[in-house]
């Protein structure tokens, strides 16, 4: 059984899941995209129970709630809520903060909106995917904000922002897929493990000349490392040597500031998986609602205290 097609636009959007019915339609065949298979009888007939999400098997009467094991899993908000959350985070490639969410869906507190959006992100992300590969930049980058009286742009001491490392699939001269992470340092161990994975080996990795950098080829890659201008030669015109990384890494600046004001370091790897997410679908917003649902199926559900202090992504 096909999942149903998606929408072309808002207006079909609205008409197709109007209601929480034709939500729970859609999230069940999500969940069993090749038809309903009871998990303890094999039993393929079932019916939907009365104002409640579950399904009840026609074989053995076992009941099975559509959220069960996924990020909706106990949730009270409407089902309509969670589908407008996920249209609007995935079909506006600016994102929708929290305050806003919750303006446009009239919720009444700010934490529901808050927590949602989470939950969203958590889910996307595909442990199954695969890793950058062919022609690939890698570069590093400070989010946060200047912070005078340092010494150097990589200096760790005394750092309040966080350091992300990105890398970016090389197509001609457009951005392909995109990979980053939160790293604690620059050390080699650590550069090595990102490189690992996320790249495939046997790719051509560019880099600029910084030390941490000098032995990736033992991570069986092909590294070309190339010395990166100066900041002199930036402002009169020259232009970086791994140019897509910086490129990426501007946009993600933006996002970030244009669309959240800041956010918490803490939170910054959801916030970095969500961008990827994004970027990496940017030219099929809609399946991509398509896919967020259909990741989020099978997603075990984060508890709220889980999120709130961000331990799950300290646990990463």
């Amino acid at each position: 059984m096909p999942r149903p097609s998606f929408p072309k636009n808002l207006t079909e959007f609205q008409r197709q899941f109007a209601s929480e019915a034709a939500c729970e339609d859609y999230l069940a065949k999500c969940r069993w995209p090749d038809g309903f298979v009871c998990s303890r009888c094999g039993d393929a007939r079932a019916y939907a129970i009365a104002d409640s999400r579950r399904r009840q098997c026609a074989g053995c009467r076992y009941q099975v709630s559509l959220t069960a094991g996924t990020i909706l899993h106990n949730t009270k908000t409407p089902l309509t809520a969670w589908f407008w959350a996920a249209y609007l985070a995935v079909t506006d490639k600016r994102g929708v903060s929290a305050l806003l969410l919750q303006r446009q869906l009239g919720l009444r507190r700010y934490e529901t909106a808050w927590m949602i959006l989470h939950k969203l992100r958590r889910a996307m992300v595909n442990t199954t995917r695969e890793p950058l590969h062919g022609d690939v930049e890698m570069d590093d980058t400070w989010v946060g904000g200047h912070q005078p009286g340092l010494r150097g742009s990589r200096q760790l001491k005394g750092r309040k922002a966080a350091l992300v490392l990105v890398a970016v699939e090389k197509r001609g001269e457009a951005s392909g897929r995109v990979r980053m992470a939160e790293l604690p340092d620059l050390k080699e161990a650590t550069v090595h493990a990102f490189v690992k994975q996320h790249i495939a080996p046997g790719s051509t990795l560019y880099t600029d000349a910084y030390k941490s950098f000098d032995r990736l080829s033992a991570t069986g890659v092909r590294h070309v490392a190339r010395h990166q201008t100066s900041r002199s030669a930036f402002h009169r015109g020259a232009v970086s040597v791994v140019p897509l990384a910086d490129r990426a890494i501007g946009n993600l600046q933006q996002w970030l500031i244009g669309t959240y004001h800041g956010v918490s370091k803490a939170q910054l790897q959801a916030y970095l998986d969500e961008f990827v997410f994004r970027h990496n679908r940017r030219r099929q917003p809609m399946a991509a609602f398509q896919t967020l649902l259909g990741l989020a199926a099978s997603y075990v559900s984060t508890p709220y205290r889980q999120i709130r202090g961000a331990r799950d992504l300290a646990d990463v």
